[in-house]
């Protein structure tokens, strides 16, 4: 830090008590003014960390978006950056998708969390003096992922609204582990009749196999509607 310079204000929001203490101890070490937000009450939510970390006014906040009960924490990095903060993520457990779609939504950097805590105080340094916290190159094949991987989801949902009524039923009990003996006794079907239904389902979705179905399913977060098979079940 220059000389005379006014401290950096920096909050932690992540739910790893012994991880953010020892990251908030170093950092408080290298001057910055560190701020640990106590995620362990039991009423919080989103709303009530994002109002919490806006109060402490940081220009920096570090952020795990794998907040558990409390919710995705890639929801605060928009309103975070929205209101002048740099955010920089913290995470081993996302995809190259998931660590673009931080950037994407204003991020400065995403970093793992078991690297080095010297690339931490590196890129918190670079937001400091104003310089990019991350290589450009890096930043911009990250958030090219996201895009791919937003285009991706979209056209399986795309594909999923293709499914007929009875075809999203079948879907739903494949997704619950059901075989096309126990939808066919369940539905009062032939087992012929589901056969037939589950091919109509794997033609519309593209995919060769009922697990890479319910897999394309699963990974776009497909939720079906109440149906026959939800009811019986």
């Amino acid at each position: 830090m220059t000389p005379g310079a006014r401290p950096t204000r920096l909050t932690i929001v992540e739910d790893h008590v012994l991880f953010a203490e020892s990251v908030a101890a170093t950092l408080a070490q290298e001057g910055y003014l560190v701020k640990r937000l106590n995620l362990a009450e039991s009423g919080a939510t989103l709303a009530s960390v994002l109002a919490c970390v806006l109060r402490s006014v940081p220009r920096v906040v570090l952020l795990d978006p794998d907040l558990g009960r409390i919710g995705d924490g890639i929801r605060l990095v928009a309103p975070l950056a929205g209101a002048g903060v740099s955010v920089v993520v913290l995470t081993d457990r996302r995809t190259p998708g998931d660590r673009g779609e931080c950037l994407r939504q204003g991020a400065k950097a995403v970093l793992p969390m078991t690297g080095c805590l010297d690339d931490v105080l590196a890129a918190v340094g670079r937001i400091r003096d104003g310089l990019p916290a991350m290589p450009a190159a890096e930043r911009a094949e990250l958030v090219e992922a996201a895009c791919r991987e937003r285009e991706e989801v979209r056209a399986v949902r795309a594909r999923l609204a293709r499914l007929t009524p009875r075809e999203t039923e079948v879907l739903a009990a494949l997704m619950e582990g059901a075989q096309v003996r126990d939808i066919a006794r369940t539905c009062v079907v032939s087992e012929t009749t589901v056969r037939t239904q589950v091919k109509s389902i794997l033609a519309k979705l593209e995919v060769r196999s009922q697990v890479a179905a319910v897999g394309a399913a699963s990974r776009v977060d497909w939720h079906p509607p109440a149906t026959g098979w939800n009811r019986a079940s």
